[in-house]
């Protein structure tokens, strides 16, 4: 028996039809087009949804949907990209499918992916940080997303780890997704370039085109000290964030994703040490959370949507 899972972002709209080993055996996209409204975003989904029936009847629907959602309502109540505000996002799609259709926060049903047949498969817990323009994240237990009271639970971006720093989005200041997304390293690589003219960073950059999150660790490999300074920082906030969510939830494993992931072990390595070091008895215990990078990619919405419909 398969299930369909619904990926929907502000630029297109991914689909795939998962069986019930999570693994995705066809899958099809259809652009947004936030500009047309909500109702023309239903028409959208409805028409991916059908196109990627060919005569099957799926034994559930689930989607994951950016912003604030509630699954007990059926409502999207606030996507603020999407221009989707307490918008019956379930009693549309009902009415263009006839599917009963399950809704979850994007970024936490990809952590349910990950937990269940990623990075974290066959693990009691995990917690799923996604270091990208912001910092998405997701706890789950058991096989279960933690939503909380509203469905807005497991916004870990947004403790703040500096009292009166940098500004965050969300109108706080010093808020873990300001230190450790991967917008975080291109600020610090961005101010350290100014202090260090004679910097690697800069024809680290002349190279790429760009200052990205790459640049202070491709500095750091041809031994400048200025980028090996900013990795240093940027592992020490992102350390102090995650050693905090050890301490709350103390998770078997903690997964990461997003641009900066991609630096491998030179990320998790000294990451690793330094939570260990600080987290709440770490000099006694003898289980530590495993950090390790997430396997799914960009297919972890769209199966973890599905997985919510078995749910």
């Amino acid at each position: 028996m398969n299930y369909l899972g619904i990926d929907l972002g502000g630029t297109n709209i991914k689909g795939g039809v998962v069986n019930e080993a999570g693994e995705i055996v066809r899958e099809a996209s259809r652009p947004t087009r936030v500009e047309r409204g909500p109702e023309a975003i239903a028409d959208e989904i409805g028409i991916l949804i059908k196109e990627l029936e060919q005569g099957e009847t799926f034994a559930g629907v689930g989607l994951g949907c950016p912003g604030t959602v509630d699954d007990e309502s059926g409502e999207v109540v606030c996507a603020f990209n999407l221009n989707l505000i307490h918008y019956d996002l379930r009693a549309a799609l009902k009415a263009r499918t006839g599917y009963e259709i399950r809704l979850g926060n994007d970024a936490n049903v990809a952590a349910l992916a990950e937990a269940v047949v990623g990075a974290g498969k066959g693990a009691h817990s995990a917690v799923i940080l996604t270091l990208g323009t912001g910092l998405g994240c997701g706890v789950v237990i058991e096989g279960k997303m933690l939503t909380g009271y509203t469905g807005a639970a497991s916004e870990l971006g947004h403790m703040v780890i500096a009292e009166d720093g940098a500004p965050c989005t969300c109108g706080r200041k010093g808020c873990f997704e300001a230190y450790a997304s991967a917008t975080a390293p291109i600020r610090m690589t961005t101010e350290a370039m100014a202090r260090y003219p004679e910097s690697e960073m800069h024809a680290i950059a002349k190279e790429n085109g760009v200052v990205d999150g790459r640049t202070a660790f491709m500095a750091k490999e041809r031994g400048d000290a200025a980028g090996t300074e900013v990795v240093k920082t940027y592992i020490k906030y992102l350390a102090s964030g995650v050693t905090n969510v050890v301490n709350i939830f103390f998770p078997e494993v903690i997964a990461f994703s997003g641009g900066v992931a991609n630096q491998g072990e030179a990320l998790l390595a000294p990451l690793r040490e330094e939570v260990r070091r600080q987290e709440f008895g770490g000099a006694y215990v003898k289980k530590h959370a495993k950090l390790v990078n997430c396997t799914l990619g960009y297919k972890a919405g769209v199966i973890g949507a599905a997985l919510l419909a078995t749910q």
